[in-house]
């Protein structure tokens, strides 16, 4: 549990969600024994970055990445946590292999983390997005946008649920 990218954004996920996703670092990080660690390539996202993601592959070059509008996904909330396996230094989104010998495919052990802390994976949707995770707390879309449009965020501009 050492990836300081990982730990700084850690610390924008939605409050109530914070110390949860902590533990599923630290037993993802436990699990992966072999050349392969775990770095969560993105939590909280600002609805600029949310724009600006949704215009790929539409308005702007690139293939489509994402079907959420701003205000649309779980990330804009602190909600989400997309991941990528860090192998050698470098960035690497293979579902499959196994790098620490047990067997098991290492981006499905971080799966299954996730699972078991009740998180939905992307990777189940039709709309297929394996790097994700998102857990709403009961909470909707829908809801989500409507509170963080009509100010009831806390003092740091998260949605009060």
């Amino acid at each position: 549990m050492s990836d300081k990218i990982t730990l700084q954004r850690i610390e924008l996920v939605h409050p109530l969600l914070r110390e949860e996703v902590r533990e599923i670092y630290k037993e993802i990080s436990e699990r992966l024994t072999g050349r392969a660690d775990v770095r969560f390539s993105h939590t909280l996202r600002t609805f600029k970055e949310q724009a600006e993601i949704y215009a790929k592959g539409r308005t702007a070059p690139g293939k489509i990445v994402s079907n959420a509008r701003p205000g649309r996904s779980w990330h804009n909330y602190g909600m989400a946590v997309d991941i990528v396996l860090l192998v050698g230094g470098g960035a690497l989104w293979d579902i499959r292999t196994v790098f620490d010998g047990d067997g098991k495919p290492d981006w499905i052990e971080a799966v299954q983390v996730f699972k078991e802390f009740g998180w939905e994976w992307g990777g189940n949707w039709k709309f297929s997005d394996p790097p994700h995770f998102q857990k709403t707390l009961g909470q909707t879309i829908d809801g989500m946008h409507k509170k963080f449009l009509a100010g009831k965020v806390d003092s740091k501009g998260y949605v009060i649920i």
